[in-house]
């Protein structure tokens, strides 16, 4: 990665949402005009599912992960809009499981239809996976939740920060999970709020969703490079892009690996774009030298650029 480059853009998964998000941006007119067309693929009223709920709709893997695409790619647009020499300085971009999705269509993989249409019937399809659930495992080494997910029959799902893994699998062997992770030494095991053992075997017939809509549309060459949850590496080229696509579906985001290989390429600032801070909080967990600010309206933006580029 070129030196002069120092800022990696982050885009926020599946949990991230909630009420109000995006709407900060939806009074200028290319963002209405990018809400029409994300509602006019999905045929539901997106935008005022972000505006006012209800909380438990928004949640919904179908909902979640649109909405999701749609901020991150607001915030990107304006970011962008603002000072277009930005893009001279972004060395990398990374997206946490739904976020690759937004990290690769900024970087040029897809036109905003396409990646809407994507993401769509990715949700569909791991919204249809049910049965299954995940569970946040704090305090353990990842050699120790390998060892309480293959004691359970479960599968290490996210390797998100020291400390912070989550196990995925079937309903009835997330509590074996719970217990076997306990019995290691976790501080806390909590249950997360979604429909699906998600990353993890389970998805198959969500991947190969994936896969048939990456047929129909397949990836562009990426202009910016993007750090894959697969392989915690940086990749441009379309086709290792379909393919990373298609395997986070069941296999593991390695973020905590994604963000270590950052802090070895002289990332200065890091920007968690879209809705909410997880990612931020992350960061800093997984490398003291990682600053990262979570920018999710033009104020927010416009503050952080007046600071960064006087």
């Amino acid at each position: 990665m070129e030196s002069s480059k120092n800022i990696a853009l982050l885009f926020p998964g599946q949990g991230s949402q909630s009420i109000g998000m995006a709407q900060p941006f939806l009074h200028l007119p290319w963002a209405k005009q990018m809400l029409e067309e994300a509602e006019e693929i999905l045929q539901t009223n997106l935008g005022q599912l972000m505006h006012s709920g209800p909380a438990e709709t928004l949640t919904l893997t179908q909902n979640a992960q649109p909405a999701l695409l749609l901020a991150g790619l607001l915030a990107w647009e304006y970011l962008r809009r603002q000072h277009p020499e930005i893009t001279q300085q972004i060395a990398a971009t990374a997206g946490h499981s739904l976020g690759e999705y937004t990290a690769v269509t900024a970087a040029g993989a897809f036109t905003f239809p396409q990646a809407m249409q994507l993401v769509k019937v990715r949700s569909q399809a791991m919204s249809k996976a049910q049965g299954g659930g995940m569970l946040a495992v704090l305090g353990l080494t990842p050699e120790q939740a390998e060892q309480a997910a293959s004691q359970s029959h479960t599968t290490l799902a996210n390797d998100n920060a020291p400390g912070q893994i989550i196990l995925s699998g079937a309903a009835e062997n997330l509590e074996a999970a719970s217990q076997a992770a306990k019995a290691l030494g976790a501080k806390r095991v909590l249950p997360l709020n979604v429909s699906g053992a998600f990353h993890t075997p389970l998805m198959a017939q969500a991947a190969q969703a994936v896969q048939a809509q990456l047929a129909q549309t397949p990836p562009q060459n990426l202009t910016i490079p993007c750090i894959m949850n697969i392989t915690a590496q940086p990749t441009q080229a379309a086709p290792q892009v379909a393919q990373n696509l298609i395997a986070q579906t069941t296999g593991r985001v390695r973020w905590r690996q994604s963000m270590e290989y950052l802090a070895t390429q002289n990332i200065t600032q890091l920007i968690e774009l879209g809705s909410g801070k997880v990612l931020t909080g992350l960061a800093s967990r997984c490398h003291p030298n990682l600053q990262c600010s979570a920018l999710d309206s033009p104020a927010s933006i416009d503050a952080w650029l007046q600071t960064h580029f006087k």
